[in-house]
């Protein structure tokens, strides 16, 4: 239940970001483009889950450096990712370049960030 609750969560984070121009979400009704956003929202995901950990432990000297601000590179190139496999898979989700990506990852990191705090019962304790 809890990872559904973070897809969802991630999906309207996604949502929020299709706001900015250079990320588009187009689709036939909005029942497509929700369905659109929960898949873009699970390779997000999965991008997130599986190529960042490599790329923060490879990258460790220039987070270091950086004080941590090459992640929200990072994050924008991971979004960026996730465009290109969603236009894989023929979900109508595309971010136009990098600065588009850039922007809209922190919007999603954001939004994101404030629903999980305003979602009860999504923590991360396994008490």
């Amino acid at each position: 239940m809890r990872i559904l609750l973070k897809v969802v969560i991630t999906a309207v984070a996604l949502w929020a970001a299709t706001l900015l121009d250079g990320i588009t979400l187009t689709g036939r009704d909005t029942a497509h483009r929700a369905l659109t956003l929960l898949c873009v929202a699970v390779i997000f995901g999965l991008v997130n889950a599986l190529i960042k950990p490599i790329v923060k432990t490879l990258g460790c000297a220039f987070y270091i450096l950086t004080l941590g601000l090459i992640g929200l590179v990072v994050n924008g190139l991971l979004l960026w990712l996730t465009s290109a496999v969603a236009d894989r898979l023929d979900l109508p989700f595309h971010v136009s370049g990098f600065w588009p990506a850039f922007w809209g990852a922190i919007v999603v990191g954001i939004v994101g960030w404030l629903l999980h705090l305003i979602v009860p019962g999504d923590d991360d304790d396994d008490d």
